[in-house]
């Protein structure tokens, strides 16, 4: 089964009902999640709470959707975006009981087979109304992982013939044997009224051509070579051997040139991976090289960096079919295998590592940016405690956990899983850059230079901080100027903290201190708190915020004066207001807390009590 740009199917479930539906479905699509509701159901993979929002965001994001749901609800959501069927993913409805599952959407994009699986798993009907596949069994818009279509509009009058029952014929030059098309009636050697044509070579013509992915382009080029050079030079190349930059199947290339910006843009460009060899690698297809190099041996370990690159590519049957061709900065070989090249299969990618911060622990206080790396990465390293919090996102996943003060452990795992092509996630609690991994997996770069991790593709995502979501479950503690302080004197000396502690008491901000206390740690928030006495009122409010976005999650606001470090434990933020902070009671016997900015000088007071910026509406 093949779905648009590989993503990830999400099972629509609106009710607790249907989970059990969705499980089933999701045990027989590979790598789907189930979104849910999130007023109905709170053990999914994901929630929302705008259902027409969702599905629209899923669609324009190329998600394949399987909506556990009337049809109806689908259409309507989607409607607004209902543009372009060339780019449309998959849309499926599936009857509440299973019984019938029905491809709106992206029939020729992967819908109609992906409805056939789900049908298959739930013992239901898949529903297809495409006439090709029905007749034919095949989409020929839609070839199979590996294949390219030259031009989608030369598919559809060669599916109207052969639905006609006229002959067509098959042509194959290369050797790429497409299987996906044999048993199709109407398809013939020979005779046919029109032709269908397997071929990598670059001026092929014929009433359809597929492009199979056979061709691998071996690059080399010096530090920070230019794009536009190593794009001319590929393009010329590609010219020069008469092949379609269609069926170019990977870029490869030597390790040490893992991270070159212009072999990654150029992939973009082509829309294929990287895949990278070691030097070993590459040397083991020394006596296959065309030009051999003494001098590219002494600096890079192999005789030849774009022709081995080529060569191991495509492996022992395949063959060079353009030796290395040069530029004034890089190099480029062009070779083809005997069949479609699977890019995974061969090398190794470069290597990723997302720095994450998953928030407070909630689903629902994740970004999306980190939700897309988490799924995404194939192994997950944090403290236990963080990849629990995770619950499904985990499945599948390779696991590297470690107690908690094997901080530098679990960087040097993320970053050596990395190293070996993996994608990998480093799973921190609130924001990853804010008392968390992310300074430690630079500073461990920084200090070692070790040349594997500095050519990984490393990523900060941000998380919501624990001081922000106090802030925003109090009120707004933080609307004026504020600062963060650990007191944890493990890694920073007791007296640096002092300093910044007066200094932070001078200036009067908001201040939230993380780590305030231990099982050992007792003596240092008492001592912030006499600090901040001698600049602040007594009855300064503090926030004593435990368990932030996780069961049994406390907010207490005390005195300064009353607060006592028996109250706080590791799991408590403790958040101190300014001399300004203001606490407001509520209705329902509750407070806010807020920090005015100083808007109380632009408003004037109305008539009937209320408030007015000066010059504007209220």
């Amino acid at each position: 089964m093949m779905m648009q740009n590989d993503m990830r199917a999400a099972i629509i479930v609106l009710s607790r009902g249907s989970l059990a539906l969705a499980q089933r479905i999701k045990a027989a699509v590979p790598a789907a999640e189930i979104h849910s509701l999130a007023a109905r159901i709170d053990d999914a993979d994901l929630t929302f709470t705008e259902t027409p929002a969702h599905l629209r965001n899923l669609f324009l994001a190329g998600r394949p959707i399987i909506g556990i749901c009337a049809a109806g609800i689908l259409i309507r959501g989607l409607a607004p975006v209902l543009t372009d069927k060339v780019s449309e993913p998959p849309v499926l409805a599936v009857a509440a009981d299973g019984s019938s599952v029905v491809p709106l959407l992206g029939g020729h994009h992967g819908a109609n087979q992906l409805a056939r699986d789900v049908a298959a798993a739930l013992q239901g009907h898949a529903a297809i109304t495409t006439a090709g596949d029905l007749k034919l069994g095949i989409a020929l818009d839609e070839p199979p992982s590996g294949w390219v279509i030259e031009d989608i509009a030369q598919a559809k009058p060669v599916a109207a013939a052969l639905l006609a029952s006229e002959t067509v014929t098959l042509q194959i030059e290369g050797g790429a044997e497409a299987t996906w098309l044999s048993g199709v009636n109407g398809i013939v050697p020979s005779g046919g009224r029109k032709t269908i044509l397997i071929s990598d070579r670059k001026d092929a013509s014929a009433d359809l051509v597929y492009r199979p992915k056979t061709v691998v382009l071996g690059i080399g080029c010096e530090r920070l070579a230019p794009l536009e050079e190593v794009s001319d030079l590929a393009r010329r190349s590609l010219a020069d051997a008469g092949i379609s930059p269609l069926s170019v199947a990977c870029i490869a290339t030597i390790a040490l040139k893992a991270a070159e910006p212009a072999i990654h843009a150029l992939a973009r460009e082509l829309g294929v991976p990287v895949r990278v060899f070691t030097a070993a690698e590459l040397e083991a297809q020394a006596p296959r090289l065309v030009n051999p190099s003494e001098i590219v041996f002494q600096e890079t370990g192999c005789h030849g960096v774009a022709e081995g690159a080529a060569l191991a590519g495509v492996g022992a049957s395949g063959a060079l079919i353009l030796p290395k061709q040069r530029s004034n900065r890089a190099t480029c070989a062009v070779a083809r295998a005997t069949g479609i090249v699977d890019p995974t299969s061969i090398g190794r990618a470069r290597g990723s590592l997302a720095i994450v911060g998953i928030g407070p622990g909630a689903a629902a206080s994740r970004t999306h940016e980190v939700d897309a790396a988490l799924r995404k990465a194939s192994d997950f390293v944090g403290y236990k405690l963080y990849l629990d919090l995770l619950g499904p996102l985990t499945q599948g996943k390779g696991l590297h956990d470690s107690d908690l003060g094997a901080e530098e452990a679990r960087a040097r795992i993320a970053l050596d899983l990395a190293a070996q092509g993996k994608d990998v996630a480093l799973v921190c609690s609130g924001d990853a850059g804010i008392y968390a991994l992310a300074t430690l997996v630079y500073e461990l770069i920084d200090k070692e230079r070790n040349p594997d991790w500095e050519r990984l593709e490393i990523t900060g995502l941000p998380g919501v901080s624990a001081m922000q979501v106090a802030a925003a479950r109090i009120g707004a503690t933080l609307g004026h100027d504020f600062c963060a302080i650990s007191l944890s004197d493990l890694l920073t000396p007791w007296p640096a903290i002092e300093q910044r502690l007066k200094a932070a008491a001078e200036g009067d901000f908001v201040i939230s201190f993380y780590n305030p206390v231990s099982q050992r740690r007792r003596t240092q928030l008492a001592a912030a708190k006499e600090i901040l006495l001698q600049h602040r009122p007594g009855d300064t409010p503090v926030l004593l915020a435990r368990n932030l976005g996780r069961p049994g999650e406390t907010l207490r606001v005390v005195h300064l004066t009353d607060l006592n470090v028996d109250d706080v434990d590791m799991l408590t933020l403790v958040q101190v207001g300014s001399s300004a902070s203001r606490v407001v009671q509520r209705p329902d016997g509750g407070v806010w807390v807020y920090t005015p900015r100083g808007y109380e000088k632009k408003m004037t007071i109305r008539s009937d009590g209320g408030q007015k910026l000066a010059g504007g509406k209220a």
